[in-house]
């Protein structure tokens, strides 16, 4: 028996939740999943998993070999990225986490290139504007944009932007122009509910720093929302300037109170805590890198 693919195909199974899942997940037929799962409990004289026709749990003896099993993966997985980093060759499955409305403005053409740049390498990119927990939920890497990286990850800044104050020519003609940002209270707004800082929007001007809380008149969780109602004049929107920068340049859109700076965001790839790096995460983290080195979002 193949001690090191029984030890694969168990954590497989208990990871899946199932021996079918398992099955999918390793390309293997159930028949072939059972018998690595019964050799490995013969050969340990123990029972690992117990069976049920609705679930399958993990016995004592079987918590404690499951934990092993899995930091010994590891570990052979860390010494192979080891290796492979010398040569430098990018291979294998790459998993991804990128923000929603960026990820399919800006990154999506990027994959394409890549991929023709290194061709042993497969893509898995979710698109999602929750913060995931890199490690618990097996991504490689992720880009996040935020005004500082979290402090537990690696990260890299590819590139900035900033959120832009800004309104359709039809509403400001029909509501008119806010002078200050305290004026904004008055002001029909469109709110993106995932920001930090929640109603109260902040802005850097010539009496410095100030905060002014808002009263949406539509909060949502999507950015693309905020600018369509934007642009079929619903009211004044806070968004970054790779989103509503063509807009800018265009009219259809007008940047408000430019002398009132709100914030300043970062574009960075982020990626776990980890001794060694893959070569395609760090080949991946370059090609960025260097597809947004000249980047200057509008607006």
């Amino acid at each position: 028996m193949d001690r090191f693919e029984a030890m694969r195909v168990f954590v497989a199974v208990i990871d899946a939740g199932s021996f079918v899942g398992a099955c999918d997940a390793l390309a293997l037929s159930k028949a072939a999943v059972s018998r690595h799962v019964a050799d490995l409990e013969s050969r340990l004289g123990v029972r690992l998993i117990h069976r049920t026709t609705r679930k399958l749990s993990l016995t004592a003896e079987g918590e404690v070999f499951h934990a092993r099993c899995e930091e010994l993966l590891a570990s052979v997985e860390e010494a192979e990225a080891e290796i492979t980093s010398v040569s430098g060759e990018a291979t294998g499955i790459l998993r991804i986490n990128v923000p929603f409305t960026f990820g399919h403005l800006h990154l999506a053409p990027l994959w394409v290139e890549f991929m023709a740049l290194h061709p042993k390498v497969t893509l898995d990119v979710t698109l999602a504007d929750r913060v995931v927990d890199l490690v618990e939920e097996g991504f490689d890497m992720a880009v996040r944009i935020a005004r500082l990286p979290n402090s537990t990850l690696i990260s890299r800044q590819l590139t900035s932007a900033r959120l832009v104050l800004c309104a359709s020519p039809s509403y400001l003609r029909n509501h008119g122009t806010p002078a200050h940002p305290s004026e904004l209270a008055q002001h029909a707004v469109v709110a993106y509910s995932l920001f930090s800082m929640g109603d109260n929007w902040p802005f850097t001007g010539p009496q410095g720093t100030l905060s002014v809380k808002v009263s949406p008149r539509l909060r949502t969780n999507n950015g693309d929302t905020c600018r369509v109602a934007a642009l079929r004049h619903q009211g004044i929107v806070l968004q970054p300037s790779f989103l509503v920068g063509p807009d800018l340049i265009a009219g259809t859109l007008v940047e408000l109170l430019p002398a009132y700076r709100s914030i300043e965001l970062g574009v960075y790839a982020v990626y776990p805590s980890r001794k060694f790096v893959a070569p395609k995460v760090r080949l991946l983290i370059d090609f960025l890198a260097d597809a947004f080195r000249m980047q200057a979002w509008p607006g």
